[in-house]
């Protein structure tokens, strides 16, 4: 098989389950290998170009097609959920009283690494269209615990997002081993230099992990929220899920694990977490805010 670098393909020996894209070609043992990034789920992979079928563009719109009509689903159930937590928030600030809304709210600021630029892309339109203030970082897996510190103090967030690519390989060893992973403990590495600058959990939240990764020891180093329980693949938006339910929930409340959960696109078997406050603040008055803005 002739297959390219920026090629859309699956694996013939998985009966072409996933699409990838090929992100590198080399030569193993007189063998072509390509490496692979998924195109939807944040695993990373190779396989040799042999086991490698190219899919046409009509297949990828048929399968970008279903992609789009699940994410529209999740969509909708995390806007129910986000007028529920609104009409509460009024509700709260108005004191119970019927009056005109004057009052403001400033949802919890993310701060996103990833390693993929393209899903970083995908990630950062999401937020924009949530309404999450964001600021969005292409890093390198490997980069991100030598660069996190400084970029903590640069834009100093309420929420920490640490993604990327990653795997589990049984050859490397067993399930529990983290050498075993191909980012994880690049992962786990940065949440404990984020948590040397914030200790707290409900100080900075944070989310890590991709597919297939350690999720015990990322929560043992200091996240929020990681992937993945029964090391199977996440889905790219996953972590804007989480996220955008945590800054959209007021600081007095606890997030409940299973109420974030419920709507993202992988669900307890890819994704878990510990109790959380939520970080979103109210206040008043509107125009105040309107004058000093002017």
């Amino acid at each position: 098989m002739d297959v390219k670098v920026g090629d859309i393909v699956a694996r013939k020996s998985y009966n072409c389950d996933l699409l990838f894209r090929i992100i590198d070609v080399k030569e193993k043992n007189g063998e072509r290998e390509a490496i692979l990034h998924g195109e939807n789920v944040r695993l990373i992979a190779d396989a040799p170009c042999s086991d490698l079928v190219i899919i046409d563009e009509r297949e990828q719109q048929e399968r970008k097609k279903k992609e789009i009509e699940l994410i529209e689903q999740s969509y909708k159930l995390f806007r129910q959920d986000y007028h529920a937590i609104k009409q509460k928030t009024e509700y709260r600030a108005t004191g119970g009283y019927r009056t005109e809304k004057d009052f403001f709210q400033i949802p919890g600021r993310v701060l996103h690494l990833d390693g993929d630029p393209l899903y970083l892309r995908k990630c950062l339109d999401l937020y924009e269209r949530i309404g999450v203030p964001v600021y969005g970082i292409f890093c390198e897996e490997s980069e991100m615990p030598e660069k996190v510190g400084v970029l903590l103090e640069r834009f100093r967030p309420d929420i920490l997002v640490i993604t990327g690519h990653d795997s589990y390989s049984k050859s490397k060893g067993k399930v529990t081993d983290l050498k075993a992973y191909r980012h994880s403990k690049h992962f786990v590495q940065t949440v404990k230099e984020a948590r040397k600058k914030v200790p707290h959990l409900d100080q900075l939240i944070i989310f890590a992990g991709a597919c297939q990764s350690h999720f015990e020891s990322l929560i043992r180093a200091g996240a929020n929220f990681a992937s993945s329980p029964a090391r199977v693949n996440i889905h790219a938006l996953d972590p804007v899920y989480i996220v955008s339910r945590i800054s959209f929930t007021p600081f007095m409340e606890t997030v409940n694990v299973w109420d974030v959960l419920r709507n993202t696109l992988t669900g307890e078997k890819g994704l878990g977490g510990v109790e959380t406050k939520g970080v979103l603040r109210t206040g008043m008055p509107f125009r105040l805010i309107d004058t000093m803005n002017d």
